[in-house]
């Protein structure tokens, strides 16, 4: 076995003692820890600020990273108020890790300098690298996995930004070794005879709305013209100008990105109006791209997370672990039922393999498309339901 994989959950989040104690418990690294580990870390940020985060860092002897999250799940436990820790440990592959610089302003140059620290010692190019990034308006997570190909030669990326239960996602921090950070990105490159498999679902093909048109202006993440019209009248068109002046209002209506360069759609998310009338959306919307709106309802993310927890289990008999995310905004989609999709997965993983696996709700979703021949088609997607099995 070239990696073998531990996790552990608490809910306590006032007495560091006892959070420590649970996870320690849990985990028995003296029976299980190999010469290499790095941990992997979802939690709700009353884990930060109680110091849970923290203590149980500093009583681990290998690096921890991740990202806050609103909701999780691991074995057969799912909750709200909670800590997830994944760990993966082994003889013969190897981990590096490190956190960037501010992504704000020349944030290209803060992930190179973290890459290249993360880095140190390899000249081949790692296998996996897992990305945690806080969540910003001000940059979209495209560009992320832009500089991340580039400088890694195409290797495989998989990862999320932080969410949190805030309205205004204030507490959507990163995670290394225990500190919080607003507005970095940390970041693992595995090394070694590692070949993950990675699966996706967006919404149905029978959830997308009309004919696709065609993006003919548009700046980065902000979508200015659709079919030569401004995007307002195209909203306007579609009897969603109501909706679109309102943020975050049309987290429902997924947008279905074409590239038309021969890989799958991809799935991005409108945030709101800015004072042009053009759309901010969280992610590329590249000129040239055809655009689909979809419908997400309740039963329409539990059947596309289901069938692809269903290949995902088919295709991995024998994987070490897993690593799952999910976007907040298929979580708003079932309503009370917050819980729904997690317990799906688990018990899902339960009846195949039980394979030991991390799931957490994510705020932008990294996870390739294709993987052929030493090279990952990486994409950063909304609305998305990713797995990574290793």
């Amino acid at each position: 076995m070239m990696i073998k994989t531990l996790t552990a959950y608490t809910e306590e989040v006032d007495d560091i003692d006892v959070a420590i104690e649970e996870i320690l418990s849990q985990l028995d690294l003296e029976a299980n820890k190999k010469k290499n580990s790095i941990g992997i870390v979802a939690c709700h940020y009353e884990f930060i600020f109680s110091g849970v985060v923290k203590a149980i860092s500093e009583r681990l002897s290998f690096d921890v990273i991740g990202a806050i999250t609103p909701a999780q799940a691991s074995g057969d436990k799912t909750g709200l108020l909670a800590l997830t820790l994944l760990v993966l440990t082994s003889d013969d592959v190897e981990f590096g890790t490190a956190i960037s610089d501010s992504l704000l302003g020349d944030f290209e140059s803060s992930i190179k300098r973290a890459y290249i620290e993360a880095a140190a010692g390899h000249e081949d190019r790692p296998a996996l690298i897992l990305v945690y990034a806080g969540f910003l308006l001000e940059n979209s997570g495209d560009e992320y996995i832009r500089v991340l190909t580039e400088i890694s030669g195409d290797a495989p990326t998989f990862g999320t930004l932080a969410v949190d239960d805030s309205a205004d996602f204030h507490n959507s921090f990163a995670i290394h070794n225990g500190v919080e950070y607003r507005d970095s990105m940390a970041l693992a490159l595995i090394y070694g005879n590692v070949s993950p498999k990675f699966y996706l679902a967006t919404i149905s093909r029978d959830k997308i709305l009309d004919k696709p048109a065609l993006i003919t202006e548009s700046e980065g993440h902000i979508l200015k013209e659709v079919n030569g019209r401004p995007v307002a009248e195209f909203f306007e068109a579609l009897g969603l100008t109501q909706a679109s002046e309102t943020s975050y209002a049309m987290t429902s209506l997924p947008f279905m990105l074409d590239y038309n360069d021969g890989t799958p759609p991809v799935s991005k998310v409108f945030i709101a109006l800015d004072e042009n009338k053009n759309a901010i959306c969280a992610g590329m919307m590249p000129k040239g791209s055809m655009l689909s709106i979809g419908v997400f309802d309740k039963e329409d993310v539990l059947l596309t997370t289901g069938n692809t927890m269903d290949q995902a289990l088919e295709e991995g008999s024998g994987a070490n672990g897993m690593l799952i995310y999910s976007c907040i905004s298929r979580n708003m989609s079932l309503g009370g039922d917050q819980l729904l999709e997690l317990e799906l997965v688990l018990g899902k993983n339960s009846a195949a393999h039980d394979i030991p696996c991390l799931m957490a709700y994510s705020g932008g979703e990294m996870c390739p498309t294709q993987v052929s021949t030493g090279k990952a088609v990486n994409r950063f997607h909304n609305n998305t339901f990713i797995v990574c099995v290793f």
